[in-house]
């Protein structure tokens, strides 16, 4: 097969391996066809003014000053006088958009919503805006529309600031807040002149909604500890006081109001949020009005086996926890509306005050909206397979469901209310589990299919390496000299029994590309199973026990990969091993300066995965360092170079030129982060300098030297300079250090390649990237060459996670993108956040086309090898997935398997950019595998 053709095969395979992981585990829960489920009896409140203060944290708003008084005395007074409290607990990923989803509609988005926009519905779904007769919305133009867009009819009217308001230099996010609070006093003034206006508030099921984003924006801003983010929540607190007063006022104080305050996520000490940290779960709720609890003390222990009570100085009120999908319920019953059919959350009945039939009826309607969702997910599935093979969730049989239903009227006529209650409780339980066993009903099948194509994927590269880059005997083989014709007609009949079975279930397209793909796959393994023999028959020849060491020391480095994905520290583990590396295989004796070096580089690199995740430990100071520290290194490496590679006038102006751009950018971020705290906003610039730098660090380096090192210098200090301006602390010594270690890699790979004896060794000073390439000199793979690949993994995936968990949304801090924007746009930041990411990447794999070039391999056989190793760690990852664990434990799983598959994806589309280049001139190939990286 030529390579080009293999590359894209692989490519294909290897994308339909990234996609299947969101196929199988992020499909949407929700189904449509369910009836709204209505209630009888007249609601307890007409009203209700819902209250979200983003990314406001549970202890933030209950923890009491030193003095014992509170920083929101308002609803302190709530709590402790007329509301019922407690923690609303989130669910990952702690983001607006899901938290807001699970509020308002009462289901958790799949997480890949998120991506898809923060004003758009990816998906169809029910609001308990949409089941209300108006809802009147106030706040973000990033949450607002996905809730108007999404309603039935235009009964939903929102109003929103500029999103350019939504700035994190601003010099009071808390006017976002204010904006609110003043829009919904002129709304409610206006609205006693308007006798339209007026007679739409004065009817039943309205909703008020507002959002404040001044914590969230502050909290980002400043950290959730900040004097800027507490005063926020008091601003806030005497705002809810104002609203409550201009509400009752305006409706003659009905006692028809009901007042639900919650927030959508929390947030960390070092002010981000999306991961699992209980400072971002732990959300408050405060409800207070009409149909609501009035505060009930308590002499004895509360159910909660934390010391928030204590903390708080609340253990003395009763406290009462809810999932945040809780909420939709009971605002759907405080006004009366049909709960949200695709709610999946439980009715929180201590939060009730009305009477137990009004309790019992309103369970009844919460069940049976959920079983509805059950029998609707049930059926769709029934329908797509195949009777002998459907497997019905036993615990819901129809049967059982009528059953139910016919006991529960029986039991609310009979007026047992409390049994009621429990009855439907128990219907509710069943039926989630139901929904999740319907949803993940395919789950196990196609991930048997996903598996088998990995394994047969690995395995044909493997062989392909065997017979194509190794010095293996060849042996005769009935399977070459005669074609396969009979395993080509078994792979073709078991397609078509494959696509007649999905054909018979009408299973989606991509169940085809699942179960399909291993075919083709296992029939090119089984077409080579002639290298397997020839691998066979040369054990003999092979140093067996070198081999078997190689093999254990591989596969105990892939675990310690795997392991480092969740504990950050076994980097350094693997630093320290990989550092006596030149000791124990007898290179010290030959290079000891060299391997001195090495010791020193592993070891100061081991340092960066102990210290504390980026951002949260901020440090300008550091960055300043670590400019300074980049310009003296490259001015004293191409002092003691100027003799072995001299350079011309030309190429020693651009290197000063860039040496002294580092300058600047190093530069830069302490007069930003000094303007921002000064609030004197982001000065234009700092802006100009940080885009230009950034859209010109890939075109700088094409016009530097060919010459090995001054190439790999030029690209050293454009990417540097880059990655500063995104740096806020310790994070930006990185690159530096990466860098340094790099350099040693290179030149000590020239003394491994001595110690095996290869004597056509060229120099490294005299490598040119544009000369031709010497057919004759490009040598077969060694078992060291394995060794190679692996220390490129590893320093990979330390580049990844050397300074922070990329698989943690909540390990990026915006203060990193403060010098190219301050205003809040997610996908701007996250692409300046990936990029920045990428950038150590970059020196890594430049420096192992730098050392292909050296070690006389060609390109793809070196790849070939890496790419099986990054193939297991997937296939690791993928394992562990399959486990049954917590849902936190399986989606940290298959972040890593993404971040395995997408690190792949771009080595292979690298590689196939790469090889069509080399195709049409083999001059352009050193270049651009070196320019493009």
């Amino acid at each position: 097969m030529k390579m080009i053709i293999f590359f894209l095969v692989g490519l294909t395979v290897h994308v339909v391996f990234f996609l299947s992981i969101f196929d199988i585990y992020f499909t949407s829960p929700l189904v449509h066809g369910m009836t709204p489920q209505v209630i009888s009896l007249a609601p307890p409140a007409s009203r209700l003014v819902l209250l979200v203060a983003d990314g406001l944290r549970a202890d933030s708003l209950f923890s009491p000053l030193p003095n014992g008084s509170s920083r929101a005395p308002y609803l302190r007074s709530v709590i402790e006088e007329r509301g019922t409290w407690g923690v609303s607990h989130t669910r990952v990923p702690t983001e607006s958009r899901p938290g807001h989803v699970a509020l308002i509609a009462g289901f958790y988005e799949d997480v890949s919503a998120v991506a898809k926009g923060w004003k758009e519905n990816p998906v169809e779904f029910d609001s308990v805006f949409n089941e209300s007769r108006h809802t009147w919305c106030w706040g973000s133009p990033d949450i607002l529309p996905m809730f108007a867009k999404g309603a039935n009819g235009d009964h939903v009217y929102t109003y929103t600031y500029p999103a350019e308001e939504e700035d994190f230099a601003s010099a009071d996010a808390s006017k976002l807040d204010t904006w609110v609070f003043t829009q919904v006093k002129s709304f409610f003034q206006s609205a006693k002149s308007n006798s339209s206006l007026r007679a739409s508030l004065l009817e039943d099921k309205n909703i008020f909604f507002l959002h404040l984003l001044g914590l969230d924006t502050n909290g980002h801003a400043h950290r959730p500890i900040s004097q800027e983010y507490l005063d926020n929540i008091g601003l806030v607190d005497s705002g809810v006081a104002e609203l409550v007063s201009i509400v009752e006022d305006f409706f003659g104080y009905d006692g028809r109001t009901a007042y639900v305050f919650t927030s959508d996520h929390g947030m960390t000490n070092w002010g981000s949020h999306g991961a699992g940290h209980p400072s971002e779960t732990l959300t408050p709720l405060v409800a207070w009005g009409a149909g609501v609890h009035n505060a009930q003390r308590v002499t004895g222990p509360q159910p909660y086996n934390d010391q928030y009570l204590q903390d708080w100085k609340l253990e003395h009120l009763r406290r009462v926890d809810v999932s945040q999908a809780d909420i939709a319920p009971l605002m759907a019953s405080l006004i009366g509306v049909p709960i949200p059919v695709n709610s999946v959350g439980v009715l929180p009945l201590s939060y009730l005050n009305n009477s137990d039939q009004f309790k019992a009826e309103s369970m009844y309607n919460n069940a049976i909206q959920v079983l509805e969702q059950f029998k609707v997910k049930m059926d769709q599935k029934k329908e797509t397979t195949l009777s002998f093979l459907f497997t019905p969730y036993k615990q819901l049989s129809e049967s059982k469901q009528a059953e139910f239903r016919h006991k529960a009227k029986i039991l609310i006529k009979l007026e047992k209310y409390k049994d009621t209650i429990s009855l439907c409780q128990s219907l509710i339980s069943h039926s989630l589990e139901g929904l999740v066993y319907y949803h993940t009903y395919d789950r196990f099948f196609l991930g048997c299919s996903v598996v088998l194509g990995f394994v047969g994927w690995t395995s044909y590269v493997a062989l392909v390496i065997l017979k194509t880059h190794t010095s293996l005997n060849r042996y005769p083989n009935l399977l070459r000299q005669n074609p396969n014709l009979t395993l080509w007609r078994l792979c073709m009949c078991v397609t078509v029994v494959i696509t007649v079975f999905l054909f018979i279930q009408r299973s989606p397209v991509t169940y085809y590309i699942y179960c399909l793909l291993p075919v083709p796959v296992w029939y090119s393994v089984l077409k080579e199973s002639g290298t397997l023999t020839d691998l066979i028959h040369s054990a003999p020849t092979l140093p067996l026990w070198k081999c078997f060491g190689y093999f254990v020391l591989v596969a105990f480095g892939i675990e310690l990969l795997v392991v480092s994905f969740f504990h950050r520290a076994m980097l350094t583990v693997g630093l320290a091993v990989l550092c006596l590396w030149p000791f124990l295989s007898g290179l010290y004796s030959r290079a000891k300066f060299q391997s001195l070096n090495w010791l020193l580089g592993c070891l100061c690199l081991a340092v960066f995965p102990l210290m504390p995740v980026v951002g949260r430990e901020p440090n300008i100071h550091l960055v300043t360092c670590a400019g300074l520290l980049t310009v003296f290194s490259s001015a004293c490496y191409l002092w003691s170079s100027r003799q072995r590679t001299p350079l011309h006038l030309g190429g020693r102006q651009q290197f000063v030129i860039q040496m002294l751009h580092v300058a600047v950018c190093a530069y830069v971020p302490s007069l930003t982060h000094s303007s921002l705290q000064q609030k004197q906003g982001l000065p234009i610039l700092n802006q100009i300098i940080s885009w230009t730098t950034l859209a010109s660090s890939m075109l700088v380096p094409l016009f530097s030297s060919t010459r090995l090192f001054h190439r790999l210098l030029s690209i050293f200090l454009s990417l540097t300079a880059t990655y500063l301006l995104l740096s806020t602390g310790s994070e930006a010594l990185f690159p530096p250090v990466l860098s340094w270690l790099m350099f040693v890699w290179i030149n000590i790979e020239q003394e491994a390649m001595l110690a095996q004896g290869v004597s056509c060794r060229q120099e490294l000073s005299i490598i040119d990237f544009s000369a031709n390439i010497d057919i004759t000199r490009i040598r077969q793979l060694k078992l060291d060459d394995i060794r190679r690949s692996y220390f490129f993994v590893f320093f990979v995936i330390t580049a990844f996670f050397g300074t922070g968990n990329i698989a943690s949304i909540n390990s990026f801090d915006p203060a990193s993108v403060y010098c190219f924007s301050t205003v809040f746009n997610p996908f701007i930041m996250g692409g300046l956040m990936m990029w920045k990411v990428i950038i150590p990447f970059i020196i890594v794999m430049c420096t192992f086309e730098t050392i292909q070039v050296a070690t006389q391999l060609s390109s793809r056989s070196l790849f070939l090898i890496v790419l099986v190793i990054s193939d297991l760690m997937a296939l690791h990852f993928f394992f562990l997935v399959q486990d049954h664990g917590s849902w936190l434990d399986i989606g940290t799983s298959i972040s890593h398997y993404v971040i395995v598959m997408s690190m792949t994806i771009f080595l292979m589309l690298l590689s196939v950019v790469t090889h069509i280049l080399t195709s049409r001139r083999l001059t352009l190939r050193r270049r651009a595998k070196i320019h493009f990286p």
